[in-house]
């Protein structure tokens, strides 16, 4: 009897997910650790690939090696369809196989789509990432053209278009890679308004999520737009405004970072700290030479991240948007939390609060790891690489090459965490099984606060 039931046990969506993306990332890491793969011709060793493959998959950008003087054609090659896969997620690669193929999608493949994509139903699944594949293909296109542009005549037509290639993805991504070298990422060009403004705008569409973009594309009015997609557009202009003038107004007379640009491409650079800190994790100024207070802003920046269903990390906009709604709700002394002349059930209120707070104590947990495994090392570089690779962001003061091997496995698992999910990794460990509640105790009363 035992035994019967143990082979009808099925593994949950949650589940399918993070060993898919626990899949991909061992395969990466095989891939990077050949010789091949370098152009030293030597083998990297196990953690050094892991951890960039995991940075790959889960779209971070932390570095231990250098991408643009490390990696040999065939590395960098990896390294981009890790990230693509990633950005997208398996299930998208796994759909878009069973297209090709004719095969046809099961319920059960639907169902863990719709995990996948944080989707509310599973009506049209199918076709939401038939559109996504799509459009994806069609803003890296554009940016990729956009960005050779640009590249061409810094390195040449063959390696500019594939600069614009790799760039355009990883910026549609989020992902944070750069091929540009020697740790430099987009800072020799600070200045170039025109770069800035690409990859600006490739970060936040990959960012605002994939239903809220086709939400916008069929609607082209933000009174007609699904609750969740007013949410998300407006939560993501407040974050992007705010980050930028406190950047600006931190940063303004520092001389490590803007305060030697002129005042237009001071705002440009402003502006840019303030995306990229939404899970992107390129840097047209040195994030070291950042003052502490814009530290701790990039920390709460990249703590939050981008929009369910994108390319980004974080604990996303509508989770910390319901939070302070759900907080201004208690203070008004209003029972229900409202948002645009609707009201949001309980239920996905402890949603939320669960995600944040798996979410903080996940980065206090490893935070305090690694203070003790990387104890040679400064709590504010800790700290914020934790949260940076939390958020899958990429941005960082310049430790991580020098982490131990505990120390990159840990913040490797970190990166796993973030991106696949806090809770989604948490249901998958837990085996969770919905069950209706047929008896209830008495409530209790505990004073707070």
């Amino acid at each position: 009897m035992k035994f019967n039931r143990f082979r009808k046990k099925e593994l949950n969506p949650a589940q399918i997910l993070a060993i898919g993306f626990a899949g991909i990332i061992l395969l990466g890491a095989i891939l990077l650790n050949l010789p091949i793969a370098t152009i030293s011709g030597k083998s990297t060793g196990l953690i050094n690939s892991f951890f960039t493959a995991t940075s790959s998959v889960c779209v971070t950008g932390l570095v231990v090696v250098d991408t643009g003087t490390y990696w040999s054609t065939f590395g960098k090659t990896v390294i981009l369809l890790l990230i693509q896969i990633g950005g997208l997620g398996f299930m998208s690669m796994t759909t878009l196989g069973a297209l090709i193929l004719g095969s046809k999608i099961t319920l059960r493949n639907r169902l863990i789509m719709q995990e996948a994509f944080n989707y509310f139903t599973i009506s049209g699944i199918v076709r939401l990432v038939k559109y996504i594949l799509i459009f994806t293909l069609l803003i890296e296109g554009i940016g990729a053209f956009l960005l050779s542009l640009f590249f061409i005549p810094i390195y040449g037509e063959a390696k500019g278009i594939a600069y614009g290639i790799f760039h355009s993805i990883s910026s549609f991504c989020n992902a944070g890679f750069d091929l540009i070298g020697n740790g430099q990422s987009f800072t020799p060009f600070v200045n170039s308004t025109y770069l800035n403004l690409i990859v600006i705008g490739l970060i936040v569409i990959g960012g605002l999520g994939f239903s809220v973009l086709l939400d916008i594309a069929k609607v082209k009015s933000f009174n007609k737009l699904t609750l969740h997609s007013k949410l998300v557009v407006t939560m993501t202009a407040i974050l992007l405004s705010t980050g930028f003038l406190l950047f600006f107004v931190l940063e303004f007379n520092n001389p490590s970072t803007i305060g030697n640009l002129n005042f237009g491409d001071k705002v440009v650079a402003s502006f840019f700290q303030s995306v990229t800190t939404r899970t992107a994790g390129f840097n047209t100024i040195d994030t070291a030479g950042l003052t502490d207070s814009s530290k701790f802003l990039t920390m709460l920046l990249m703590f939050i991240g981008g929009s369910p269903g994108s390319t980004a990390g974080g604990i996303k906009t509508t989770t910390m948007a319901i939070l302070i709604l759900s907080i201004v709700a208690v203070i008004r002394g209003r029972e229900d939390t409202e948002l645009f002349n609707r009201r949001l059930s309980r239920d996905l209120i402890n949603r939320a609060l669960t995600v944040f707070g798996i979410a903080i104590s996940l980065v206090i947990f490893v935070t305090f790891l690694l203070t003790i495994i990387e104890s040679n090392k400064e709590f504010l570089d800790i700290f914020f690489e934790t949260i940076s690779a939390f958020g899958t962001v990429g941005l960082s003061t310049g430790i991580t090459g020098d982490l131990s091997g505990f120390g990159k496995i840990i913040i490797s698992l970190t990166m796993f965490s973030g991106r696949v999910g806090p809770l989604t990794v948490i249901v998958a460990l837990a085996q969770r099984r919905k069950r209706k509640v047929l008896i209830r105790y008495p409530e209790g009363k505990i004073s707070v606060g």
